[in-house]
């Protein structure tokens, strides 16, 4: 697992090194592709329950699961999130940032700033004795305590051989409630924030692309984490 996070954060830094205005999502997708066959893994996205990249890439409104398009180019002062999975040796890693694209609002860097937050905030509780509702719930106060609202409709998950395994992992819930975690547990945590409501809706022109409700911007960051004895050990952070 500690490999294939590693992988997988290569493939991130690679492309964050691309993102300035003028380039397409389409170019962003290609270069994943690329350092993982230099890297000898397999985008986990591709052709994941049909899905037609190798990365999600979700500007400004979009959510999640924005696919890459030669016709999607970066413009200054927009916020791209960049979800991105390595297979490994058979194992899987997942990880999302959102970057800005120049220079960008205040209130977007805000957003940006205090999505990190959560999750920082959240995995101070991925500890061996903890319940899963008490990040969950640590997540959930950070976004609210800002004004912001919490996407409910997609949550984190375990993960290992697969991409998504057992349990799930809301960025929302109550402490002292859900699974106990116990040492050797993978799970990717991945709070979804936005700058408005908490609701979102697909498009239906490709069955994929998840946007906020009220066209508002939506901000991502996840990494792989494993559950030691100790202080959790983020495996997607080289």
């Amino acid at each position: 697992m500690a490999a294939a996070g590693e992988v997988t954060a290569k493939g991130m830094a690679a492309v964050a090194e691309a993102i300035r205005p003028g380039v397409s999502t389409w170019e962003l997708d290609k270069i994943a592709r690329k350092t993982f066959k230099l890297l000898k893994a397999i985008p986990a996205f591709l052709n994941y329950g049909g899905f037609p990249a190798g990365i999600c890439a979700s500007k400004n409104s979009v959510v999640v699961h924005g696919i890459p398009s030669k016709r999607n180019i970066l413009k200054e002062g927009d916020i791209i999130s960049i979800d991105i999975g390595a297979i490994y040796e058979g194992f899987v890693g997942d990880m999302a940032r959102t970057f800005p694209v120049g220079e960008i609002s205040d209130e977007a860097k805000r957003l940006i700033e205090v999505t990190e937050q959560c999750f920082w905030k959240g995995i101070a509780f991925a500890k061996e004795g903890c319940r899963l509702g008490d990040l969950s719930h640590a997540i959930e106060q950070n976004a609210k305590d800002a004004g912001y609202g919490v996407v409910r409709d997609y949550v984190g998950h375990g993960i290992g051989r697969e991409m998504h395994e057992d349990p799930a992992v809301p960025n929302f819930g109550k402490p002292g409630y859900g699974v106990r975690f116990e040492k050797g547990m993978v799970i990717a945590v991945e709070p979804m924030i936005n700058m408005g409501t908490w609701e979102v809706i697909t498009d239906e022109a490709d069955g994929w692309t998840v946007r906020t409700a009220d066209g508002k911007l939506s901000a991502h960051y996840e990494n792989t984490v494993a559950i030691t004895s100790g202080e959790p050990r983020i495996l997607t952070i080289p």
